[in-house]
């Protein structure tokens, strides 16, 4: 494995806050997360916010719009496709402007992984993307090109390292051939696993490529494919852990033989809402303690080989607890190098 360029004990987002301020986006991002920060995304600000829309704005010569139905590519840059771009920059605009101030040091990207991506988008006649073989090598091409401009500029606008994760929660539906056509009488086709690996790797190794640094695939689905993830060379994993207490042995066996060949899991373990009752620490870790003790591991490998994170994008929560969420991500990451006597 590629040596992971974030300290033990480190602490980050999945990628969304609630609001439409980036500039105080990137301040709570900056401060309540300071060994890996990431580039925060404000999906309530509407059309092109999303992540489809998000993602979209990078592609190199091709372009979306938005129809009843969602997104669709369209022959040229229209005003749905210019105000996903125009969300980006200022968010770019916000990060320099902080980064002035607090001087990261490492920086994390969220884009959508290519299967998410042709999941979201359709080919003029209605159908997805990733029906499309031609279709879906294209913008998996442009993606690619696009995501090495996009982290060569923040490069440049922060000084700062830059760590790539691609959001993949579409992928499970994608391999089960669960996802419904444009008349909602029939499914797509199931994709073979080897194909969607083979599509993914060719993402992640432009993404390894540009940043020269391990690349983070973040799956929140409850059985997310673990196996597949890393054939595909991901080194750093991105899961919900308080859904893993009852995964299967098989998976069991998938997450157990990565940690053991250095795999990195990204658990997401604070709730991503405003909880109902009460958190403590020790409740918040019981998740993780519970997946190492299961698979036999120390504890002890929570220090260097996890990172805490909330559960999934914060867009849902309140500002407050949006702030206490990231807060309390990086007191639980701190505990897991130094836990406290009663753990």
């Amino acid at each position: 494995m590629t040596t992971a360029p974030w300290a033990p004990g480190s602490a980050t987002g999945v990628g969304s806050l609630p609001g439409q301020d980036p500039r105080e986006a990137a301040a709570v991002v900056l401060g309540e997360l300071p060994d890996l920060p990431h580039l925060p995304e404000l999906p309530g600000r509407g059309t092109g916010s999303d992540t489809i829309g998000r993602t979209a704005a990078l592609l190199v010569d091709l372009a979306v719009e938005l129809v009843p139905s969602g997104y669709r590519v369209t022959a040229h840059r229209g005003i749905d496709h210019r105000r996903a771009e125009d969300h980006l920059r200022r968010d770019l605009d916000a990060i320099e402007e902080a980064a002035e101030t607090t001087g990261p040091k490492l920086l994390k990207l969220q884009l959508a992984g290519p299967w998410t991506l042709a999941t979201g988008v359709e080919l003029p006649r209605g159908h997805r993307v990733l029906t499309d073989r031609g279709a879906l090598r294209e913008f998996g091409e442009s993606l690619a090109e696009g995501l090495t401009r996009h982290v060569a500029e923040v490069r440049r606008r922060t000084g700062a390292e830059v760590v790539v994760q691609l959001d993949e929660p579409s992928l499970p539906a994608v391999l089960a051939g669960s996802l419904p056509t444009p008349s909602g009488y029939g499914m797509v086709p199931p994709v073979p696993a080897p194909d969607a690996r083979d599509t993914l790797a060719t993402l992640v190794d432009a993404a390894k490529s540009a940043t020269g640094h391990p690349v983070v695939v973040h799956c929140c689905a409850p059985r997310p494919p673990v196996a597949l993830l890393r054939s595909a060379g991901a080194e750093a994993l991105s899961l919900d852990a308080t859904l893993l207490a009852t995964i299967p042995a098989t998976l069991s066996d998938d997450i157990g033989e990565a940690w053991d060949a250095g795999t990195t899991f990204f658990l997401g373990l604070v709730p991503s809402t405003d909880p109902t009752s009460p958190v403590t620490l020790r409740g918040l870790a019981d998740p993780a303690l519970k997946l190492v003790d299961r698979l036999g591991f120390p504890r002890t490998l929570l220090a260097g080989s996890a990172v805490v994170t909330p559960t999934c994008g914060l867009a849902g929560a309140t500002h407050a607890w949006a702030r206490r969420a990231l807060s309390l991500s990086r007191d639980l990451g701190k505990a897991f190098v130094e836990p406290p006597e009663s753990w």
